[in-house]
């Protein structure tokens, strides 16, 4: 897909690829653990590892099934990655005797419940770029300071996509009865990656609509956007640059409920970073956005076998750090992510094109 970026600026040159040198993540946990309970908890790092071959290695040496090792979420394989993990205590002992070159237990402890996916709060992330220049490294340092100041569009990676970029369309045909799946965890895979290849297109379209608002005057919107004058002036009135269109659903941010945009006070929340606008996972038992934003909403929807959720469109990454090393041309990122943000996503809005070193790897 073309995916519209948020940023002004125009591309900047530099060589990425992810390894496990130039690509880092730490996990940070959704809470303290206990340090007592049923279950053994421990710090792995992996590398060069997906976190599913990691845990279908556990489970081999363990002598248990894959679904009775907890972990919050999946790491990229390409990297060097810490992450928690948890299983009984009873299985201590053996895990002791565990040996893979690419893996390292660094620390332990327990805790009542067993991990689940989504138990985290985020990532921890370093990034290093190389063969920068000076000047594409001051047009980062610019980028970066918008980034911190106004946030960035939460677009699902590619590496959502599958190494060729083509799991979204496997997983239409299954999400639709035309293609059968026997290995639920693949289609699963196929099937989210179908959802978020939607979400993707979806979020596009908005960021487009907002840099028309951003960019023309009242009158030639009115035909651009097909909605009347009164309406646009409401979007031309609003700071931030993804503009909130009524009927909007929104969550508090960085967690909380979902809500409908029916108060002008969402807009000044939202420039607040107190909540954001949601699009949709397409699927069953899931709310629809209403008026405005379910005009262009309705268009990247699906009926599908699958149950449907609400994801944040609009994220803040934290604790911005960068160091650029012009004798080397490397020019190194650390950020922290919420749950379900692609770091990748952050660099292709430095870079404003895809990065498709990755295929090559």
């Amino acid at each position: 897909m073309d995916r519209f970026y948020s940023l002004q600026h125009t591309p900047i040159e530099f060589h990425f690829r992810q390894s496990p040198r130039d690509f880092v993540v730490d996990e940070i946990p959704l809470y303290p653990f206990s340090g007592e309970g049923e279950h053994f908890v421990f710090q792995l790092r992996k590398k060069n590892l997906t976190t599913l071959e990691v845990v279908g290695m556990l489970s081999k040496h363990l002598g248990v099934k894959s679904k009775e090792i907890g972990y919050a979420g999946l790491k990229d394989k390409n990297a060097l990655t810490k992450q928690y993990f948890s299983i009984h205590k009873s299985l201590e002992e053996k895990l002791k005797t565990f040996e893979n070159i690419g893996v390292k237990i660094l620390e332990t402890t327990y805790h009542d419940n067993k991990i689940k996916t989504g138990h985290l709060q985020g990532n921890r992330f370093f990034i290093r770029l190389k063969k920068v220049t000076p000047l594409a490294a001051k047009k980062m340092d610019q980028a970066l300071k918008e980034i911190k100041k106004k946030g960035m569009p939460n677009f699902f990676g590619y590496q959502r996509f599958g190494m060729f970029g083509d799991n979204h369309i496997i997983g239409e045909k299954i999400a639709k009865g035309e293609k059968s799946e026997r290995n639920k965890k693949l289609k699963q895979i196929y099937i989210s990656s179908y959802q978020s290849h939607l979400f993707n297109l979806w979020l596009s379209k908005r960021l487009e609509i907002s840099a028309l608002v951003n960019s023309f005057e009242t009158e030639e919107l009115t035909n651009l956007l097909n909605m009347p004058s009164e309406k646009i002036e409401v979007l031309k009135k609003q700071e931030h640059p993804f503009k909130m269109l009524q009927g909007d659903l929104l969550m508090h941010y960085p967690y909380g409920r979902v809500f409908y945009h029916e108060d002008e006070e969402n807009i000044q929340r939202f420039n607040e970073r107190d909540v954001s606008i949601t699009g949709l996972l397409c699927g069953e038992r899931v709310k629809l956005a209403q008026d405005d934003a379910y005009t262009i909403e309705k268009q990247y929807d699906d009926e599908i076998n699958a149950d449907g959720v609400r994801r944040y469109a609009w994220i803040y990454p934290t604790e911005i750090e960068k160091n650029y090393r012009e004798e080397e041309a490397w020019y190194e990122l650390h950020f922290t992510l919420p749950k379900g943000a692609y770091a990748t996503v952050l660099i292709e809005e430095l870079a404003k094109r895809p990065l498709k070193e990755h295929l090559n790897d």
